[in-house]
């Protein structure tokens, strides 16, 4: 299998770095939860990674020729976007040169709960079952690195807690599966290694547990949690604001 290697990658806009010096080694077999608050660059930094965005320093997929990062790693961004009525099936199997019955592609329907909109249009789809769509496609390329920007932004619950049980499941395979995520709870429930950026920086990296800290929480994220260990790993609640954060009511706001 292979890893996934960031070695002191950074990311200009005009004058102002907004991913420093990222160092990351990926292993096959991990679920990593990227975190952190809006605007952290968790998003630039997957990008950068693919080498979608120009980056100094050095990535590990990013060198390689698009034919064979296409190989490699399967992306799934954080637009959600389909721009063509195809049916779902079809658009599934762009993941492998259109072949529809493809097993990666019956498999990947089937593991997103969308084999039944098989011969739907997409763009006729809800919000959240074009997500999964997306998703679909993305581990239909069946590709040994799997990076997901906000892969359960728009699914209801019962969906987001099977997405990340899918994730896991893939790493649990010896494959690499990063996934940014804003939900803390679902990443520390499911997630490994959980990799914390903030102004684009990591400022922790490690198990759930030893990370997702209250004086992490307090400092990166300007909130108070509940934090327990049940039988099957860590419990976060988000409880409360700890900064000046407010939402002003009034005709004012708009």
């Amino acid at each position: 299998m292979t890893d996934l290697v960031l070695e002191n990658l950074s990311v200009l806009r005009g004058k102002r770095r907004v991913l420093q010096q990222t160092n990351l080694h990926l292993h096959p077999g991990e679920f990593v939860g990227l975190i952190g608050p809006n605007g952290a660059g968790k998003s630039t930094l997957l990008r950068a990674a693919l080498g979608l965005v120009g980056a100094e320093g050095h990535s590990s997929l990013a060198r390689l020729s698009p034919a064979v990062r296409a190989r490699i790693a399967a992306w799934l961004p954080q637009a959600r976007e389909i721009a063509w009525p195809m049916p779902v099936i079809d658009l599934v199997a762009l993941a492998q040169n259109g072949r529809r019955d493809a097993p990666q592609v019956q498999a990947a329907l089937a593991r997103m709960d969308v084999a039944h909109l098989a011969e739907r249009p997409a763009t006729a789809l809800s919000g959240g079952e074009q997500a999964r769509v997306l998703m679909a496609r993305a581990l239909a390329q069946d590709t040994p690195i799997l990076l997901a920007d906000e892969p359960i932004a728009g699914l209801d619950p019962a969906h987001q807690i099977a997405c990340m049980k899918l994730c896991a499941a893939r790493a649990a395979e010896g494959r690499v599966v990063m996934a940014s995520l804003h939900d803390l709870g679902l990443a520390a429930r499911f997630c490994a290694r959980i990799v914390v950026l903030d102004h684009g920086q990591i400022v922790a990296d490690g198990a759930p547990e030893k990370v997702l800290t209250p004086d992490l929480l307090g400092r990166v994220f300007g909130i108070h949690c509940h934090i327990a260990t049940v039988e099957g790993g860590l419990v976060l609640h988000p409880l409360e604001s700890c900064n000046h954060l407010t939402l002003k009511e009034g005709s004012d706001a708009g």
